[in-house]
């Protein structure tokens, strides 16, 4: 019995009426072999791919929530920006020396596809590094409703392109378009989100190493280094297990021998798994959904979240609030980042440093 698109959107409806973290299974009884000893047939072992929707009251959760704040502050800020802005200047430094020794400098470019704000802001701030830094920036700019060619049409014109060597599909894409079926077209020499299946196949396993690291999550990891947090033998949580955050952050963390748990959407007890981490990676795009006393005392908190929460008195209209509530977090961890000015910086910072070396790959610049 083969499982059904229906069958995935009962799973989902369910799940939505608060039907519990029970991820739904199915049972096929064939009795071709004997009709009084019938033999359950597993549904296919990759499972359901059902959607992350997360519940709205964390307070429905067995788990008692024992973790206590106190009544002031005791995280150090983790500052991004002052960490990206040096690793920018290195790579300004670089991009300079390219430009000077050979007469190239490296070039990205961006496909944009809709009017999500918050993509449109990302790539405005990616296009402006790129300014500062030196390095050549391109966009193409497509409808919500455009088809899947006009994509991959956009995608190839940029893999020929030999001044371009870095390619950035901004994600995430409507609904309607194929994103496997896009980033599989995407040349892996330019793939500088890291997003390439080979690139994710390669950081997965022990062994290998992926021509880029997926930038957030190289970003994440970069400020724990930076900052002297030690990642070695520590418990660490990552919530959320999106392709583009949850799961390469999981998979860097174990790269840095970390024991790695992940918390989604259909976790049991959220609160008491995450409770246990020395190392906290927020990456579910739910604002403040982790409280204070979801963290153990002196947590390190990672909160990549960057959740648009109208507000009129904000320059465009809007401002980011993080997966993490600060106010509450601040009080119990020992180290955290800000949103923004945490991990937004460095993801940035991140990309234009793989397009440089993507570019330096390109030219045997040394």
């Amino acid at each position: 019995m083969a499982l059904t698109r229906s069958m995935m959107r009962r799973a989902a409806v369910a799940w939505q009426k608060g039907a519990g973290n029970r991820i739904p299974t199915t049972r096929v009884v064939n009795t071709a072999m004997n009709d009084n000893c019938p033999i359950l047939i597993s549904p296919s072992l990759v499972s359901l791919d059902l959607p992350e929707i997360w519940p709205t009251n964390s307070t429905t959760h067995d788990f008692p929530l024992t973790c206590k704040c106190s009544d002031e502050q005791t995280a150090a800020i983790i500052d991004g920006k002052s960490i990206a802005d040096e690793i920018m200047l290195r790579i300004s430094c670089e991009v300079r020396r390219m430009k000077e020794s050979i007469g190239k400098v490296p070039g990205l470019a961006v496909i944009l596809v809709g009017q999500r704000r918050d993509s449109q802001t990302y790539v405005r701030n990616k296009i402006k590094a790129c300014e500062e830094a030196g390095i050549k920036s391109l966009i193409t700019e497509l409808p919500d409703n455009c088809e899947d060619d006009e994509v991959l049409n956009a995608l190839s014109r940029f893999n020929k392109e030999p001044s371009v060597h870095g390619i950035l599909v901004q994600l995430p894409l409507p609904q309607h378009l194929n994103v496997g079926k896009i980033l599989d077209l995407l040349s892996l020499e330019k793939d500088v989100d890291g997003f390439h299946p080979l690139n994710m196949g390669n950081l997965a396993m022990r062994g290998r190493e992926p021509l880029f690291i997926p930038c957030t999550p190289k970003g994440c990891i970069e400020l724990l280094i930076r900052s002297g947090l030690e990642i070695m033998g520590k418990k660490a949580v990552v919530i959320g297990r999106s392709n583009i955050v949850g799961l390469p952050t999981s998979l860097l963390l174990q790269r840095h021998h970390a024991t790695v748990s992940i918390v989604h959407a259909f976790t049991r007890n959220p609160e008491q798994i995450t409770c246990e981490a020395d190392i906290v990676v927020a990456a579910a795009g739910v604002p403040n959904l982790v409280r204070g006393n979801w963290l153990k005392p002196g947590a390190v908190v990672i909160d990549v979240g960057t959740n648009p929460i109208e507000d009129p008195g904000c320059e465009h209209g809007y401002r980011l609030t993080g997966d993490v509530c600060y106010e509450e977090a601040v009080r119990v961890a020992s180290a955290i980042t800000p949103v923004p000015g945490g991990v937004g910086p460095m993801t940035i910072a991140m990309l234009l440093s793989n397009t440089l070396d993507s570019a330096k790959r390109a030219y045997d610049f040394p």
